[in-house]
């Protein structure tokens, strides 16, 4: 029992390495993609390279066992809000005593 529970705790942080890896790497291609002069090739590689790199942890980590493989893709989807939670751009709103310029 302990060591049932060791490996699916192993496979839950696997799974937020691999969703770190996923939708860390995609907001790091969107910030330099967007900038590139060839960012078809940015977008492009990048999801190449994530989607492998991912799909061979799964592969890895499940070994074949359904447990550890849906443990696994938690790990993974809980990872997404955190990373965007982490990553999100602050907008400067004028504050109430700031006038706005409008344009005439």
């Amino acid at each position: 029992m302990m060591i049932e529970t060791m490996t699916l705790l192993s496979a839950l942080v696997g799974g937020f390495v691999l969703g770190v890896i996923f939708f860390g790497g995609l907001w790091w291609t969107v910030r330099r993609g967007v900038s590139s002069k060839k960012p078809a090739l940015w977008f492009f590689g990048s999801l190449l390279l994530r989607t492998s790199l991912v799909l061979a942890g799964f592969y890895f980590i499940g070994q074949g066992s359904w447990k550890r493989l849906l443990v696994c893709l938690f790990g993974f989807v809980l990872v997404r809000p955190i990373v965007t939670w982490l990553t999100r751009v602050k907008i400067k709103s004028p504050s109430p005593t700031q006038e706005v310029s409008h344009a005439s």
